[in-house]
């Protein structure tokens, strides 16, 4: 804030929220100053706003009259700030514009921020790696357990569930996101959601998944297939298993995010297979399943500019092919930016 010259800060995102205040409640808001950390949210949060958030003042909003932009206002006036930054990715137009009118007849001004708390939340630090690590261990314990009760008759949403309970049973607080379970042609769907469709015999089948342990996800991705793989399998299976491995050895601090996915996807390119690497190598992974950094392309022209990976971050590694005549390969896992190199979480085999 201070090399923004921002004096003040309104923290409306979710996650954002969390990771400063330690809040996990639905509804809330911070105002963050130099001298003053405030968090406003409404009777049904006050007793678990005061244990989760001890180093913060609360301020308990009830509507007309003790309404959240009435007290921002009124705050603002008492610490005298003449402007405060918001969060542009988590106001709404809506929310906005009401901010806008409670400020209208203040000296106020607001200030809209890109990204402050996200790129504080990329860095891990070694309370978070513990708790992504329980995440991780819970997510492989399902796999393994569900793994050996599957048949060919079993649909995609039947193994879905499957894995959800056996998450749950093990310590999860629920699904990191929806799991996808996409046997046969359906693979061939980076984002497949489950259905009806059997898992069959000889045909790829993608199944991601991932605990949420105490706020953070785990995300994994392994591709299978019940009985005999075919020539195809076996094939597209090798070359993306070489991508992650390369891009895998490459990790390390220092190293261009865009290089990353150059790595992995240069290898897939090369087998002929570059316009069937549809999605980028991989993201972040903490409070939010998708945060920062991204391990993606870059633009034409752009190789050699672009974040770098740091020591804390812990990122998806996720190569894929996909034939729309055939099916996909996908095969993902968390890796833990070390001073060495990295880490990789999962410890589910191949």
């Amino acid at each position: 804030m201070a090399e923004r010259n921002l004096p003040a800060l309104i923290i409306s995102g979710a996650a954002n929220r969390r990771y400063l205040s330690g809040f996990t409640g639905s509804s809330g808001t911070l105002l963050i100053t130099p001298d003053h950390a405030l968090l406003f949210t409404d009777g049904r949060y006050t007793i678990q706003a005061a244990r989760e958030a001890p180093a913060f003042t609360l301020h308990e909003t009830s509507a007309p009259e003790r309404g959240l932009h009435t007290l921002l206002t009124q705050t603002a006036s008492e610490l005298s700030l003449d402007l405060v930054g918001f969060e542009t990715a988590h106001v709404s137009v809506a929310e906005h514009y009401a901010l806008s009118k409670a400020f209208f007849d203040t000296p106020v001004e607001l200030e809209p921020v890109d990204g402050l708390v996200e790129t504080l939340r990329e860095v891990k630090d070694a309370e978070e790696i513990a708790t992504l690590r329980r995440a991780v261990e819970v997510t492989d314990a399902a796999f393994l357990a569900v793994l050996p009760l599957l048949r060919p008759e079993m649909t995609e949403r039947q193994v879905a569930w499957m894995l959800e309970v056996a998450m749950r049973e093990r310590g999860a607080e629920g699904v990191a996101f929806p799991i996808i379970v996409a046997a046969g042609l359906n693979s061939a769907l980076p984002h497949a959601h489950p259905g009806d469709a059997p898992l069959g015999e000889g045909r790829p089948i993608i199944i991601d998944m991932g605990a949420r342990v105490d706020g953070y996800h785990a995300d994994m991705t392994r591709t299978i297939t019940l009985g005999s793989p075919d020539a195809t399998f076996q094939k597209i299976y090798a070359l993306v298993l070489e991508a992650q491995q390369r891009a895998i050895a490459a990790l390390r601090a220092g190293l261009r995010c865009n290089a990353a996915d150059a790595i992995a996807r240069d290898h897939i390119a090369a087998a002929g297979y570059a316009d069937a690497f549809r999605h980028s190598l991989g993201h972040g992974v903490g409070l939010d399943i998708h945060e920062g950094p991204s391990l993606r392309r870059a633009k034409p022209g752009f190789e050699q500019s672009g974040p770098r990976l740091q020591v804390g971050n812990v990122v998806s590694v996720e190569p894929g092919i996909y034939l729309d005549d055939w099916g996909g390969v996908r095969i993902e896992d968390l890796a833990l930016i070390t001073e060495v190199g990295c880490e990789i979480l999962s410890q589910v085999t191949r």
